[in-house]
């Protein structure tokens, strides 16, 4: 069983506007992530995150840590990985 894992995390709260976006790249790219973040028309932000099971994790648990007082909810779905990116990006919608 492969390690590769793809989490599809929907942040809710006060979480555009706060470099939030910037700060996911930073920690995906760190870890070594692909995939993408970007803000949705709610207010709310959507990561997708491919990679490593434990790196997955640590991606959960750092933007936890930098950006908590921003997040009143977080919405995470594991999902078999798709390899469809090569780096991580911040979108724009």
């Amino acid at each position: 069983m492969s390690s590769e894992q793809r989490i599809h995390v929907l942040y809710s709260g006060r979480v555009q506007g706060v470099g939030f976006r910037f700060t996911a790249e930073r920690i995906a790219s760190s870890l070594g992530l692909t995939g993408y973040v970007k803000n949705l028309p709610d207010g709310s932000v959507e990561a997708v995150c491919e990679g490593p099971k434990p790196r997955l994790d640590d991606f959960l648990e750092e933007i936890s840590e930098r950006m908590g007082g921003y997040i009143s909810s977080s919405d995470v779905q594991w999902q078999s990985p798709r390899g469809e990116f090569a780096s991580f990006e911040v979108k724009v919608w």
